[in-house]
């Protein structure tokens, strides 16, 4: 780092001033106007902005981010005086002066982020990334206490009375390491060695840790995702809790690990932030150009006498390795895309995110769903029944340097997306009694240690579990799954797959499998009325959750109220099932499918829909199908002339 001289230093603060006056009058008003002086306030500079008005200061900054960032730090103190003058003179109104605000750097859109070597994964940051303004993204899994510690203080020279600030070093512990002779730049140098602290001019900063992970969803099979200290400090502390998305900008630096006995003392990366920007707005969103959303409308168009032709068309992408099971593929989309997240008038939430459970025989294809609902999620976590604990799949408490910190955990990770859980057998009843409050509230209660809090898990369980032993169809679910009736009440969709051994059947599926090995990857890339591409699916679901709010037409209504009431009074109805639960259930898959069908009405077709879903799932107490295996459910040949025979039933 090159010394600068004062007159440089004087040159590019009022550089920096002369541009925040100019660009950013509006934040520097609302800060001169708040109440309270005490405070740390933010003034948000676009980086993009600064390398367009001055590239030379721009280069500076991201060259040399600790020494010009207090530059910029003192040049909007600077900035706020001049605005509080010119409030006073020409809008007649006297605003308070403040003594702390903090310059940060918003690097959104700016060329930092296109660059792997400003912008790099967390596992790939290295000793050349220290000094320069770095961005990091990832996901925090740990939020520790906010604490306070000592920040600059004002020293004097004993010799010749020269006054400095020194700051401490997070390095060192936060100690402050004085120079070894005086830094005076007069004419004639003072050399002095001895300094006295000044009284009153300690200037104290809020404090908080937090580690961030890269998110598990770029990262190849086999590669353990990295995780770095992030340092909080004033107005940045408490903006982020465990589970939430971020890019944080700011100074690669390294501290000393914590002094343990037998235990070698390294030095650990941190960066020290200095802006943090929360993605959790923008975690499902996945860019669709309006080319595709036309390309979206023609393909509707083509089919808009037989729309259910086109919705199997979209259903034959989903798994299209596995042959047939049309109901499980469409219960895949339907949970995926979910309903409508509705407030009532006692201001309770009524959750929008459908649960599904498949329940199958062995090589029935359960895994091969749950990975592809994973691959078709921007955001999703999966994990296995036998290696998930309680803890491990909500919040974990753990001890960091003599301070309890809460990790977190497989629901709250993936919050905002998809959590597969397979093999949900091999859970410990305790274990999966965890997981009722997270599925219907989408929140986790916590207290552990003395930390008690609440965090977000607004995700979609998607679960795969074996049935105990040979599964006995006269037998309710909760016989043949041994899974409570409170937490099988809490999904949705729970579809039964059973290898009945039809020979007719395996000869048609092993043919499909031969033929499959010798079927051209992208062969209908860009033929949307036979099968869609992953990547297509990806953005139409996403297109379609963003952008359809269904509504529910009256005959709609009665319909599904209909059904609803004929449940309860039937003698065989499974009372795990048949609850209130169920109705919700039924106006969330309706809305999912009308977002499916490209629709913002719920109609009675929508209607017909969820309540076979929903039959799929009652096995010996169905009412219209009374089958109860979606193994052998395959793809119809004309489904809009079944359906208008269907309609007959209703």
């Amino acid at each position: 780092m090159t010394l600068e001289s004062p007159t440089q230093t004087a040159e590019h603060i009022e550089s920096m001033t002369e541009f925040l006056v100019s660009h950013y009058s509006d934040q520097l008003r609302d800060i001169s106007l708040s109440s309270d002086p005490k405070l740390h306030y933010p003034l948000f500079l676009e980086f993009a902005e600064l390398a367009d008005d001055n590239p030379y200061l721009a280069r500076l900054l991201f060259s040399n981010p600790e020494q010009y960032l207090r530059h910029f730090d003192d040049s909007a103190i600077l900035a706020h005086k001049i605005a509080l003058e010119h409030m006073k003179k020409f809008e007649n109104k006297i605003g308070i002066e403040k003594r702390f605000i903090h310059v940060r750097i918003n690097t959104s859109g700016s060329p930092l982020e296109r660059s792997p070597d400003t912008f790099p994964s967390i596992g790939r940051v290295r000793v050349k990334h220290r000094g320069i303004l770095l961005m990091l993204k990832g996901t925090v899994i740990r939020s520790g206490a906010v604490k306070m510690y000592e920040g600059e203080r004002m020293y004097r020279c004993r010799k010749c009375k020269h006054m400095f600030p020194l700051f401490p070093e997070l390095e060192s512990i936060n100690s402050i390491v004085k120079p070894p002779f005086c830094p005076s730049q007069r004419s004639k140098s003072c050399e002095g060695t001895n300094f006295d602290p000044v009284d009153d001019t300690v200037t104290r900063h809020d404090y908080q840790e937090i580690k961030i992970q890269e998110n598990t969803q770029v990262l190849g099979v086999g590669v353990i995702p990295r995780s770095i200290l992030v340092v909080l400090k004033d107005d940045l502390v408490d903006n982020v809790k465990a589970g939430d998305d971020v890019v944080v900008s700011g100074i690669l630096t390294s501290k000393w690990s914590h002094d343990l006995k037998d235990v070698r003392c390294d030095l650990e990366p941190m960066l020290i932030a200095n802006h943090v920007r929360r993605t959790n707005e923008l975690k499902s969103e996945i860019d669709v150009s309006d080319d595709l959303i036309e390309k979206f409308k023609s393909f509707w168009s083509h089919f808009k006498d037989t729309p259910l032709k086109g919705r199997n068309a979209i259903l034959r992408g989903i798994c299209p390795q596995v042959f047939g099971l049309f109901t499980v593929k469409l219960a895949v989309a339907l949970t995926l895309i979910g309903g409508v997240q509705h407030v009532d008038a006692s201001g309770t939430k009524v959750r929008g995110e459908s649960h599904l459970l498949l329940i199958g025989d062995p090589g029935t294809g359960k895994s091969q769903f749950l990975k592809f609902a994973a691959k078709l999620s921007n955001r999703a976590v999966i994990t296995t029944g036998l290696g998930s604990t309680s803890a491990g799949l909500t919040v974990t408490a753990v001890k960091d340097g003599g301070e309890w910190m809460l990790e977190a955990g497989a629901l709250v990770l993936a919050d905002g997306g998809l959590c597969c859980i397979d093999e949900f057998d091999s859970m410990r009843e305790h274990d999966r009694a965890t997981i009722h409050e997270a599925m219907e509230q989408q929140s986790i209660s916590v207290a552990k240690a003395g930390l008690v809090t609440t965090l977000s898990t607004k995700t979609i369980v998607f679960g795969a579990t074996n049935p105990k032993g040979q599964y006995d169809p006269d037998q309710s679910l909760s016989v043949n799954t041994a899974l409570s009736g409170p937490l099988l009440s809490r999904f949705d969709i729970v579809l039964v797959l059973l290898d009945t051994k039809n020979p007719e059947w395996d000869k048609v599926v092993s043919s499909h499998i031969l033929a499959e090995v010798q079927i051209e990857q992208g062969r209908f890339v860009d033929d949307l009325t036979t099968i869609w591409p992953l990547p297509m699916l990806q953005r139409y679901i996403q297109f379609v959750k963003g952008n359809f709010r269904p509504v529910l037409s009256k005959e709609a209504e009665e319909i599904i109220s209909s059904y609803y009431r004929l449940q309860r009074r039937s003698s065989t109805h499974n009372a795990a099932r048949t609850t209130v639960r169920m109705l919700e259930s039924l106006i969330r898959l309706a809305q999912a499918h009308a977002r499916l069908m490209f629709r913002n009405e719920v109609t009675r077709l929508d209607a017909i829909t969820a309540i076979l879903c929903i039959e799929s799932s009652m096995t010996i107490s169905a009412i219209v199908d009374s089958m109860g295996n979606a193994l052998h459910s395959n793809f119809s040949e004309e489904p809009d002339q079944e359906c208008i025979l269907f309609h007959n039933i209703t």
